[in-house]
This record gives C-alpha cells, structure tokens and sequence, in this order.
C-alpha cells in the first residue's frame, strides 16, 4: 500500500498537470477564433474565384488556345505528387494521426506509380522522412501563421514541376474545418484543374481573349487551393487540440478525485489502526 506522502505527491502532479492543460485549451480557444474568422472570410473569396473560372471557361470553351494550358493537360498518373498538411505540435487527439494513415493508405492505392511528398507540417514530415519516402519539399511553421506568399510559392513550385511533366497530377491531404467537434480528412486532385462544364450563355465581355485570362487565373485558382487548404487545416488543429485539453482536463480532475477518495481511506485505515494499538497496549497494561 502506498504511503500518504506518495499519493500526495501524485495529487500534486496531476494537478499540475491539469493546470498546464487547462492553460492549453485556453490557449487553443483564442486561437480557434482567430484561424476560424479567417476560414470563414476566406471561403466567399475561393466560391467567387471558382465561378469566375466557371464563366471565364465558358467563354474559352470555342477557343483552341484555351485547351492547350499546360495546367489542363491530363496525362496518365505515372508520377503523382502528394501535399500533406500535418500540425507542427502533438496534443491534438487524433488529428496528425489520421493525417498520416491517410497519406500512407493513399501510396498503398497508387502502388502503381511514383509517389513523391510535399511535406507541410513537422508531424508529417518526421514520419515519412524516417521511411524514407521521395520528399521533394519540406515547410514547417506555417501552420501558427499561415502566410499566402510562402504557400503559394509552395503552390507554384508544384505548377512548375507539372509544366515540366516531372508530375502527372497533384493531391491533397489536410483536415477540412467544419466545426469545433468535428474535422473532416480531405482528399482533392489540384492539378490538372478541372474545369467546370460549358455553359449554355455567358453575359460577359472580356477585354481580353478569354484564354488568355484563364493563363492568369488558373495559377491565382491553384495558389488559392494550396492557401485555403492551408487555413482549414490551421484552424482545424486549433480545434482538435482545445477538444483534446479539454477531455485531458476532464480526467484529471476525475482521477484528483479518485486519489483524494483514497487518500482519505489509507488515512482512515492508519488512523483506525493506530487506536486499535492504543486501546490494545491499554488492555495489555491493565
């Protein structure tokens, strides 16, 4: 049985514990807000920028140049490149975890091609660098303050290496916000864009040849992908781990009180034991 100063002193480290827990889902709050104001401000701008490319590729349609992007070129998926977006930080549940058996389940369906990684996130990259995948990038830090010049040069790296038919399509692995309980791991092809279907009427005059304007727009759309990826999974962290502090806040304090309850019975039974010894040595002595 152990001691009063052993269950003591752990009391006093789960509570500690507990405290440092406490203080990370507090932290986690904060910056829930914050990541979840910029994925809902930014999801109007990425509706609006796919039904321009809606319009913008209606109009292309009867264009010969318009299908000779090097963007839209489908080729057969030999040499596949695959951007996983994991935290930085653990403490999040189940949230790299998942991550991470979706991008090995995804090189197990494409057993039949090259899979070379784009690693966004240190959680993600420790674990392939140590299987000793084909990574061609590395980028870490980007997940506590999403900035869109890095992502979209990551964006146009991937644009690049398609251009030159290094790659033959480009995918996507990070967690989709959807609420503070609920993420959900998603799985999208970036490239080749697919372009939405022609359209009967298209009410637009374009200044310019309408195939020229998708050169320019199909790069801003792919940079665009990469970015709000990038923010869904940044606030998506932020919520998994303030659920997980939580629930680490929860069982501490019910484990506190388990030990508190044996406490108090390892104290009562050394207290009853110490009057049996008094009341025995008395009857002894008289």
């Amino acid at each position: 049985m152990p001691s009063l100063i052993d269950i003591r002193r752990r009391i006093r480290s789960v509570r500690n514990t507990q405290q440092i827990t406490k203080a990370m889902k507090m932290v986690s709050a904060a910056k829930l807000r914050r990541a979840q104001d910029r994925v809902l401000n930014s999801r109007p701008y990425a509706a609006m920028l796919r039904g321009v490319l809606a319009n913008l590729a209606a109009a292309a349609a009867l264009d010969d140049e318009a299908g000779q992007n090097e963007l839209l070129a489908r080729r057969e998926e030999k040499k596949i490149l695959l951007v996983l977006i994991s935290a930085d930080k653990g403490l999040a549940g189940a949230f790299n975890t998942n991550l991470i058996k979706g991008a090995v389940r995804f090189v197990h369906e494409h057993s039949g091609a090259t899979v070379k990684m784009e690693l966004i996130g240190r959680k993600g990259r420790d674990f392939f660098r140590k299987r000793r995948a084909e990574i061609t990038g590395e980028a870490t830090g980007l997940a506590n303050k999403p900035a869109y010049s890095e992502t979209a040069a990551i964006a146009r790296r991937a644009m690049e290496m398609y251009r030159r038919a290094e790659i033959d399509a480009v995918y996507m692995i990070y967690n989709e916000f959807k609420s503070v309980m609920a993420q959900k791991l998603t799985v999208s092809r970036v490239l080749p864009v697919d372009l939405p279907e022609k359209q009967d009427t298209v009410d637009y005059i374009f200044e310019q040849p309408a195939a020229r304007m998708l050169d320019v727009l199909l790069p801003r759309y792919v940079e665009t992908e990469f970015f709000r990826a990038l923010i869904e999974s940044a606030a998506a962290e932020h919520a998994a781990r303030m659920t997980a502090m939580e629930s680490a806040t929860s069982n501490a304090a019910e484990m506190i009180d388990k030990l508190t309850l044996y406490m108090n019975r390892v104290r009562q039974a050394s207290i009853t034991k110490e009057i049996i010894e008094v009341v025995s040595g008395a009857a002894s002595a008289g």
